[in-house]
Order: C-alpha cells, then structure tokens, then sequence
C-alpha cells in the first residue's frame, strides 16, 4: 500500500470529498441535495432523480432512459469547548467545527424495458474536528479526519407493477489523520495517518401500493477496512495499521402523494454503531500494540418526516424535521467527536425547467443538545461541555435524456 496516500485517487479528488459530520457520530446523510429541503424523509421511496442509486437502488426502475444528477452540500458544524475544572492549562480551542464541501455524482441508464444501470460516487462518512494546538485538551485530541470516497455502480430490476429490486457493490476508500500533543518532553507532536480502500454492498426492494404511494426498504453492508499507515513524533516514526468496521444501516421509507399539489414522505433508518468499539494501532513490523482510541458507540436510529407543495407547475417548496440520535453515551464521549443527540429543521425548493432538467435547492439548521465531556486520557481529566450546531447548504441539478 502506498504510505499516507490514496492508492487510487489523486489527492485533489480527496480533498473534494472531506466532510465534516452532520449526522449521528461521523455518518454523513448528504447523498444529494434534493433530499435536504425534506430532512430526507422518504429517502428510500421518493426515488425522482439518480441519486436514488445510494438510498435504494431499487428506486432506479422508477427514470426512464439516461438520467443525470450532480449536487454539493456546503456543511457547518460548530464545537466551541467551555472548560469546567479540567486539569492542565490551555485555553477552550476554538470553534473545533468548520465548513466543508460534501459533493455527490450519479448515472442512471434504462438499458431494456424492466432493467436499469446505475453508478454513483459519494462519502458515506467524514469527520473534521479541528482545535488550537494550545488548548486545554491538547494532550488528548487536536486534529481528527476521516475521509471516504464510495464508488456504486448498480443494477435494478422491475419485477411487475408493484415491486422492484435493486442491488450494488461499493468500492470505499478511506484516509484518516489523528493528532494530540504528548506530555512527554521532546516527542511533541502524535500523528496517526492511514489509508485503505475495501468492498460493500447495497441492496433495495421497492413497493408500489398504489399510483400515490411507495414503500422504500433498503440496506447498506458494514464495510471492513485495514488501515495502513504510520504513527509520526518529533523523534521517531513507526508503521503501523489498524483495524475499523464502519456500519452497516437500514431505512425503511414511505413516499405518498396526498393531492395534487401535496406530496408527504417518512424515513426511518437505524445503524449499527456498535461495529465500532476502538481504533486499536499495532506495530506492522512487529505486531506490538501501540495506543488505542476508544469509542464504544452503540447502535443509533433516526426518523424524519417531510412534505412538498407544488405551487405551479415548475415549482415546489419543500420542509422537513427529523430526530437523529446519537451513538455516543456521556460517559465515552471524546473530544474527537463531540456528538450528541440532534433534529433537523429544513426548507427547500425544486424548479423543474422540463427539457433543461431540474435544479433542487435546501437549508437545515441543526439544534444539537449541547454535548457535555468527562473524559481522562493521556494524563489529563477533561471536563466540561460545547455549545454545538450545524447549517447545511446544498444544491443539485438532475436531468433525463
């Protein structure tokens, strides 16, 4: 594997693909950005461009001939620490969140009468933390990064008028970089960077009740990564790897048309955090355990309700709320991931050009229950609580040939 990068992409590409976490730990919903005016209810069921691909590709039946859609959502967590009798000295860090661009890509193609191709490029989870080198909780976390790239391609069969199935593999990469301070004279700095890229799988099926109502279930796999990279201080620098199971998730969604000018959707998903226990580091050439970085999430669910109102003919207004709850418990929160429970306020609006395609834009403000921390690690006890919210922005242009 080739040492601190990609293997398989250029770094700018990489780059493209960081995201800072919006939803429960460092999962990321920003799969495209006609979702977002919804809260992504119905995710699974709406099925109404090609970003389809990733929520349930059994939703893909639902284009015909050669469909299009491309999107950014421009994500703002912010994590301000508020110290509260913490050892050490240090100042509060900063606002550890940040903005980041999240950018989606699909291909849908009917290629006979009941079976349509897909292909998607997306990141399924990312993570930015960021504090002053300076801060009170140096010692236990300053930089924290997980970027991942997922490569889909798909294949959806219509079995009749009332169900359809769909199947993928993803091709997911995945770069991380951890760093601290160390109180031990002369190391300095600790930097954990490693890279990897391993295989999934995705699956949908797709009910057609009626003309006015679909019922979305679908599945994506637990993806397994060996992450291979090195540990580097001021007086030395060891290679290392280290084993991490991202989750699997399901979503179970339903898509009504309540008149002719009102549309309303539900969602909801579960994911199963608890796949995630620790980021145990070894040595690669000896096998020694070298640190360990602590999770202990458990498993987490969201649910999520929208509507749409078609106020003429090309235009609809879009609104969403949803509860997302995290995996994380007081008791094992870090300062890497500063998470909480959290709901979703979101607006958004859809102008449909006919021939020109369509153009979706959305905003959600997230309200997080301010996360509170009692953690010790590395000879220091960090206690105290963030002040933590999020905005996402996010628009998508989608068209059919």
């Amino acid at each position: 594997m080739n040492k601190m990068t990609m293997r398989v992409l250029p770094a700018l590409l990489l780059a493209a693909f960081s995201g800072a976490a919006t939803a429960a730990a460092f999962q990321l919903w920003e799969q495209n950005a006609s979702g977002l005016g919804t809260a992504y209810a119905g995710s699974a069921a709406v099925a109404d461009n090609a970003s389809t691909n990733f929520f349930n590709p059994a939703g893909l039946t639902q284009l015909s001939g050669f469909q299009f859609s491309a999107g950014v959502a421009a994500v703002g967590p912010s994590y301000e620490f508020r110290n509260e009798n913490s050892t050490g000295t240090g100042g509060n860090g900063g606002n550890a969140g940040g903005w980041a661009a999240v950018p989606n890509f699909y291909l849908s193609a009917q290629v006979a009468k009941d079976w349509t191709l897909g292909f998607g490029v997306s990141a399924p989870f990312g993570l930015a933390t960021e504090y002053d080198s300076t801060w009170i909780g140096r010692n236990q976390a300053i930089k924290s990064e997980i970027k991942t790239i997922n490569y889909n391609p798909s294949l959806a069969y219509k079995v009749n008028d009332k169900v359809s199935l769909g199947f993928g593999i993803n091709y997911q990469s995945i770069d991380g970089e951890l760093t601290r301070s160390s109180s031990v004279p002369g190391v300095g700095s600790v930097k954990l960077k490693g890279d990897d890229a391993s295989w999934g799988w995705n699956a949908g099926a797709l009910f057609t009740l009626s003309p006015a109502m679909r019922v979305g279930l679908s599945y994506r796999s637990a993806v397994s990564h060996t992450l291979e990279g090195n540990v580097t201080t001021n007086l030395s620098q060891t290679p290392v790897r280290a084993d991490v199971k991202l989750p699997d998730s399901l979503i179970l969604s339903v898509w009504q048309q309540v008149s002719d000018r009102w549309e309303a959707m539900g969602d909801l998903s579960y994911t199963r955090w608890n796949t995630l226990k620790s980021l145990d580091v070894y040595n690669r050439s000896t096998g020694a355990f070298v640190s360990s970085e602590t999770f202990a999430y458990d498993n987490s669910w969201r649910i999520a309700w929208g509507a749409a109102y078609k106020a003429s003919d090309a235009a609809k207004v879009k609104f969403g709320i949803a509860y997302d709850r995290t995996p994380v418990s007081t008791d094992d929160r870090s300062a890497r991931v500063p998470d909480n429970d959290r709901i979703w306020f979101s607006l958004g609006g859809q102008w449909n050009a006919g021939r020109a395609g369509k153009v979706d834009v959305g905003y959600a403000y997230l309200y997080v229950k301010d996360p509170s921390i009692r953690q010790s690690r590395n000879g220091v006890n960090l206690n105290g609580h963030y002040d933590a919210s999020a905005h996402i922005l996010g628009v998508q242009y989608s068209v059919g040939f």
